[in-house]
């Protein structure tokens, strides 16, 4: 959710680079592109501990790079922790 979030305030800041003299899209667009990787890094580690499939990690990733996706990604994960389908059990 934070790099969802990101993604939207970086919005709200290029609208207002081009409507007012108020820039924040230099510091808003590095915060963004850290929440990013730290989400790819995060899908990529659920991927192996979860034992995902390929095409679930492509999807949770891929929801990554399609505006406001993911929020779409936490919402699905969410529910299927709801309904039993969550976290595989570690093993050593």
């Amino acid at each position: 959710m934070p790099e969802g979030l990101s993604f939207v305030l970086l919005l709200v800041c290029v609208v207002l680079k081009s409507t007012t003299s108020f820039n924040a899209v230099p510091v808003l667009g590095m915060v963004h592109g850290i929440l990013w990787t730290c989400y790819m890094l995060f899908g990529l580690e659920a991927w192996r501990r979860q034992r995902w499939s390929l095409w679930r990690a492509a999807w949770i990733l891929l929801l990554s790079v399609i505006p406001l996706g993911g929020f779409y990604a936490e919402r699905l994960m969410a529910k299927e922790e709801r309904e039993g389908y969550g976290p595989v059990p570690a093993t050593a």
